[in-house]
């Protein structure tokens, strides 16, 4: 098992990409805290955990919240009896358009996407220092690599998200402590189906949610989106062992959108 003892977290674990995640994390042998916002979702997915024989507790917090951020570190590292690994996945893809913003949803991308993911950093590195290292993981997105003119915001903070790993990566390298970014390109998750149901995607292509994401993963190279399974699949091997010499970069999982 790659994972096997190993502690950690995984946030906005309730659906998508980091239910997979959490799912394919404990099947490798690790204990999971599972967080999200929604309840019900972070009980459904430790109950599947410990269905197939792994071990999570749920953890729901509020990541707009400061205390929310820096708790889920606490009870995950009292829970669990330690932190090794914190994926931190929580996201929102933010206004969709520059002209005529509200700086409330300015606020809200950015706190999601770059405000928490600081403050439970902050929370984590004690706890996954006391354990001797461990390895930090985010999720960015290939719109942190490349413009985005669906989303210039969304765009924007991600590529700080980036710039935030590799400026931390080589910060905590010598203390065994790996930082590293995935980004996805479209996958097949609700926050896709965000994405695409904003009014300038419906006014410019005239297609139905379904019909736009079979579309965005029609221009792909691989012709298709991806799936939530093979974005764990790849967070697996960035907090896994088998990366212990890879640190302060980026993993595209883009079915070749980036090249």
């Amino acid at each position: 098992m790659r994972m096997k003892d190993k502690c950690g977290i995984v946030t906005a674990a309730g659906s998508g990409m980091g239910r997979a995640g959490a799912i394919r994390f404990a099947q490798e042998g690790a204990a999971v805290a599972v967080v999200d916002i929604d309840a019900e979702a972070v009980a459904a997915v430790v109950g599947e955990i410990e269905a197939a024989g792994g071990r999570a507790v749920g953890i729901p917090a509020d990541l707009t919240r400061d205390e929310d951020s820096r708790r889920i570190v606490r009870e995950a590292a009292k829970a669990l009896g330690g932190v090794d690994f914190v994926w931190n996945h929580v996201g929102h893809p933010g206004p969709a358009s520059v002209e005529g913003i509200e700086m409330a949803d300015f606020d809200t991308a950015v706190t999601l996407n770059m405000r928490t993911v600081l403050i439970t950093t902050d929370a984590a590195i004690p706890e996954i220092r006391a354990r001797g290292g461990g390895a930090l993981l985010y999720t960015a997105s290939t719109s942190g690599l490349q413009g985005s003119q669906f989303s210039p915001v969304y765009s924007a903070v991600k590529h700080g998200v980036v710039g935030f790993v590799k400026a931390l990566g080589k910060r905590l390298a010598k203390e065994n402590i790996r930082v590293n970014a995935i980004c996805p390109g479209p996958i097949d998750t609700p926050m896709l189906r965000v994405f695409v149901a904003r009014p300038d995607q419906q006014s410019t292509h005239g297609l139905d949610k379904e019909q736009l994401i079979a579309r965005h993963g029609g221009a792909l190279p691989m012709g298709r989106a991806g799936r939530p399974e093979e974005i764990a699949n790849a967070a697996l091997f960035l907090l896994s062992d088998e990366a212990s010499f890879v640190t302060a970069t980026t993993l595209a999982v883009d079915g070749g959108s980036t090249a």
